[in-house]
């Protein structure tokens, strides 16, 4: 049995009654912990494998910027963007230049591609000292390409960053604009998707559906109770709202929600877009990750955007920790601010089987909520998932 936490999951916020200007409330799909999908990303991979996707319309988010020195550029990816980017020194964009040259040529399987540096015995500090990358490079190159939320992979293997990078290399190469994809109508259209797949399947959804217990026997689940009815089972699978007494709190996510009636500026009037701005640029542990969707992917009215700003806390002040976010959106029309706990299961649900998800974190794309799942499938089927069985084309499903 599984018990989901429905990506628009409702939240209390008070706000005056909007105006005219805001067009008719059936325009608006608001979701509240907004995340792209990698266009060739482990979700995506997934969707594809069970078919859902038939039920999906994606678009291509328009770009992808890094934050550095108080500005806004575009993310380099390829040889041409490294030359033209303004993130760098002319030296540094030719060093930067090699950097991309070598990733995209090394092949795992073939070590004359190496040129010399072993990616699987060495470390990233050593393959960023082999090209002699600066640290500002290093830093976009971590966080915006990479995706890493932290400067740890730093010592640990280069093969693990140069699988990322690679991943956004070819997940760019895809539709073009940028890496990044949003269905059509928001993320409600992901569980939507499911229940829809889940019914043919002979599965049953019960929505509106309180939960009353998790009913365990001999330390093992045995069902799930709701009034005086109770569903039998012998796996359960939630997120950590469902089983306060099985999580732990290791820290929490500050979200704000931003009404622009404008695109962001500096993009290009993109009508949709994703700026991570790096930790050592703010001064932070954590890196704060601003996105953008609009009427272009059916969540607003016309003429109408929807920001989001949102990181890690790290002090008392959580709204203070977002003011570079927010500072980049221009004028604001209205803001919604939360501030989530991030929890974690105590055990790995062997024992009771019942698999308890993490929290969603603080970034803007779902990689780190893919691994999650693919954590929680080993753990309940003892099996790494086989990713050399899924198609690779959004299309592919229908073939």
């Amino acid at each position: 049995m599984e018990i989901d936490e429905n990506l628009s999951r409702s939240m209390k916020f008070k706000a005056p009654t909007p105006d005219e200007s805001y067009g008719r409330g059936r325009d608006w799909n608001v979701d509240l912990i907004p995340k792209f999908l990698m266009a060739n990303g482990l979700l995506v991979k997934l969707l594809i494998h069970t078919g859902v996707t038939r039920y999906l319309e994606f678009k291509c988010v328009e770009g992808s910027y890094v934050y550095k020195s108080g500005k806004i550029s575009k993310v380099p990816i390829d040889q041409q963007e490294a030359l033209s980017s303004d993130l760098m020194g002319l030296f540094e964009k030719r060093r930067f230049r090699s950097f991309l040259i070598w990733v995209q040529n090394m092949q795992e399987d073939k070590p004359d591609s190496w040129d010399g540096f072993d990616p699987f015995s060495n470390n990233m500090s050593a393959l960023y000292n082999k090209f002699n990358l600066d640290k500002n490079t290093q830093d976009f190159t971590g966080h915006a390409l990479a995706l890493y939320r932290d400067d740890e992979y730093i010592g640990q293997r280069a093969i693990t960053t140069i699988r990322r990078i690679k991943l956004y290399s070819d997940s760019l190469a895809r539709y073009g604009k940028s890496p990044y994809l949003y269905p059509m109508y928001g993320l409600g259209e992901l569980p939507q998707g499911f229940a829809r797949l889940s019914a043919i399947y002979g599965g049953t959804y019960m929505l509106d559906k309180p939960i009353d217990e998790i009913v365990v026997k001999d330390g093992k689940v045995v069902g799930v109770r709701s009034g005086d009815e109770v569903a039998q089972c012998k796996q359960v699978f939630c997120d950590p709202t469902y089983v306060p007494e099985r999580v732990k709190k290791v820290g929490q996510v500050i979200r704000c929600i931003c009404l622009l009636d404008h695109p962001i500026p500096g993009t290009g009037d993109a009508l949709s877009t994703q700026i991570i701005i790096p930790q050592k640029q703010v001064n932070r542990n954590s890196d704060i990750y601003v996105s953008l969707v609009s009427h272009t992917h059916q969540v607003a009215a016309k003429g109408w955007f929807i920001a989001m700003v949102s990181t890690t806390v790290e002090t008392k002040n959580p709204e203070a920790e977002i003011k570079p976010g927010l500072d980049l959106l221009g004028p604001i029309r209205q803001k919604f601010i939360s501030v989530s706990e991030y929890m974690e299961p105590t055990d790995d649900g062997l024992n009771s089987q019942i698999f308890i998800s993490t929290s969603y974190d603080a970034t803007t794309h779902f990689e780190t909520t893919c691994l999650d799942v693919l954590d929680i499938f080993k753990r309940a089927t003892g099996e790494e998932f086989d990713f050399k069985k899924v198609k690779q084309d959004l299309g592919d499903e229908d073939q």
